[in-house]
């Protein structure tokens, strides 16, 4: 490994640990780009991710514990299933081609901008809105199901899904989604993390370098998101799911075509 991927690693670890304080996501919507872009097959990249993940969301969320926003009851019920669908995602993207992972990952990030969108028109009056929840008990199984298995498939902590599904069906306002989505990613990630593991897809070198920038990174931004205005953290969540989508479909063409 050369000292510019060592620092290439420590950076884009760094920059997602912000991203991952700041939008509730784990950061692997940077970190498996960076890693496919450093020669590394998708399957690794999305399997040493979780390692990253796991070190990230852990120290973003021990930092909002003691900030007190932390709430331990909505994270146990949004990432219990998770534990179990982030293993049928793991033993998935160990078959799909790899073209194939790139492009559904592309597409997710587009289906995700869409849920922020809409989450504007539907969360407008946020008591409305849970109070249009049915049944919270059953959305947040689902939340966490849905995020489990994409951790497991996709490398990401599962927040780019959870964030908008908690506003969407919960009426949770974005600050709070996003402070529930990293202690469940926690969850998400231990478990993607030993099943890739167990499977030999988990880089363990790269995975700590990133994972260290990521605990730096995590720690700074979670004591500035609550000064943060909702529009701006919509914005910039929007964007970098924006620019990130365009990339990964780059990727993918030439992963086709390679």
């Amino acid at each position: 490994m050369t000292t510019i991927q060592l620092l290439l690693l420590a950076g884009g670890g760094l920059f997602s640990g912000i991203l991952a304080g700041f939008l509730g996501i784990g950061g692997g919507t940077v970190l498996v780009p960076l890693l496919v872009t450093l020669g590394y097959t998708p399957v690794e990249s999305v399997a040493t991710s979780s390692l990253a993940i796991l070190m990230t969301s852990l120290s973003g969320s021990i930092q909002n514990w003691r900030m007190g926003f932390f709430r331990f009851k909505q994270v146990f019920y949004i990432g219990l299933p998770a534990i179990f669908t982030a293993q049928l995602g793991a033993s998935l993207a160990n078959w799909v081609p790899d073209y194939i992972l790139l492009v559904t990952f592309g597409l997710l990030l587009w289906l995700n901008i869409y849920l922020v969108q809409l989450r504007k028109q539907i969360t407008q009056d946020v008591e409305a809105a849970r109070h249009e929840s049915s049944n919270p008990l059953l959305a947040r199984l689902f939340t966490g199901g849905a995020a489990g298995f994409l951790a497991g498939f996709f490398g990401v902590g599962g927040g780019v899904i959870m964030v908008p599904l908690q506003i969407l069906l919960l009426g949770e306002t974005i600050k709070t989604a996003i402070q529930t989505s990293l202690g469940v990613i926690v969850i998400t990630a231990v478990s993607a993390c030993v099943g890739h593991a167990w499977r030999g897809n988990v880089l363990l070198l790269e995975g700590l370098l990133l994972g260290i920038g990521g605990l730096i990174g995590a720690q700074v931004s979670t004591r500035f998101l609550p000064k943060l205005p909702d529009r701006t953290v919509t914005i910039a969540f929007r964007t970098l799911l924006g620019l990130l989508s365009i990339y990964i479909f780059v990727q993918a063409w030439v992963s086709y075509h390679g």
